[in-house]
């Protein structure tokens, strides 16, 4: 039965509000052990506690590629059918099957993103911190810092959209990131918003930030995809067209060509062009 009017609108706001909230949920249960590391990294920071925050570090750097990044690969497993049309599909299981495919492209990517996070946030907090004639360095560190956080979010779109080594999926994900400056201000700019409201109201982020903030992603991610591959047709069909316009041109110059008035260096000519 289907509702129509102001029903029909509270019937479907309310599927999208459950079918968000078991998402993130299943999302949230799969990268556990690394939430709970960063609660209690919050915790220990709060309390000027260094040994125990460096303890932290290390232990949120070991998880997050063993829980962090298959359970946000799964849930842009998710996203991307909803995006692409397919509201109704069956999330628990949808969720899982991303989860067990991508589960090792989603390993080897989270150790490379992990390392490289790591060793930019160093370089910025040293050229920020103990050399103060270099912070213009540490600046362009933490450009550099927000461009990889974009870049994840390409990552995973490409892990749950494409069959390509992991080499090429990280390489066209910074890829992407730089030639479109556009959805990469317009994926911080939302992506900073929802954070924003999430601490606000932690509670959200159990419950709806991380999958919305997926969803707005992959939506970005889709349509510079789609906006390339119409690019690509149409480059594709133009030289399509310039190339049998070319072959009509040699056809017609044969044509109203005379084989038998042509001289020895006429054919020599002819030769040299076929």
């Amino acid at each position: 039965m289907e509702f129509k009017g102001a029903m029909g609108g509270i019937y479907r706001l309310t599927e999208w509000i459950t079918r968000l909230a078991a998402t993130n949920l299943l999302w949230a249960i799969c990268s556990s052990p690394f939430l709970f590391f960063l609660i209690m990294k919050l915790l220990v920071m709060q309390q000027n506690l260094a040994n125990e925050s460096l303890q932290m570090n290390w232990a949120i750097g070991i998880v997050a590629p063993l829980t962090l990044f298959p359970a946000t690969s799964a849930l842009f497993t998710v996203v991307r059918k909803w995006n692409m049309g397919d509201t109704d599909v069956p999330i628990f299981r949808t969720f899982f099957k991303g989860y067990k495919e991508n589960y090792k492209q989603s390993l080897l990517g989270g150790i490379f993103y992990t390392v490289l996070f790591v060793v930019m946030y160093l370089d910025y907090t040293v050229y920020m911190t103990q050399f103060r004639n270099m912070q213009l360095v540490g600046i362009i560190m933490l450009i550099l810092l927000l461009l990889l956080f974009v870049s994840l979010f390409n990552f995973f779109s490409m892990v749950v959209h494409y069959h390509m080594s992991i080499g090429l999926i990280i390489k066209n994900a910074v890829l992407l990131t730089l030639i479109r400056p556009f959805r990469v201000f317009s994926t911080l700019l939302g992506s900073g918003l929802l954070f924003y409201i999430g601490f606000s109201y932690p509670v959200l982020f159990i419950f709806f930030i991380i999958s919305i903030v997926a969803w707005f992603a992959f939506f970005n991610f889709y349509a510079t995809f789609n906006k390339m591959q119409e690019q690509m047709q149409k480059m594709q069909l133009q030289k399509e067209e310039e190339e049998a316009a070319l072959a009509e041109e040699k056809g017609d110059e044969r044509a109203d060509g005379n084989p038998a008035s042509e001289g020895p260096a006429d054919k020599s000519d002819r030769e040299q062009v076929k």
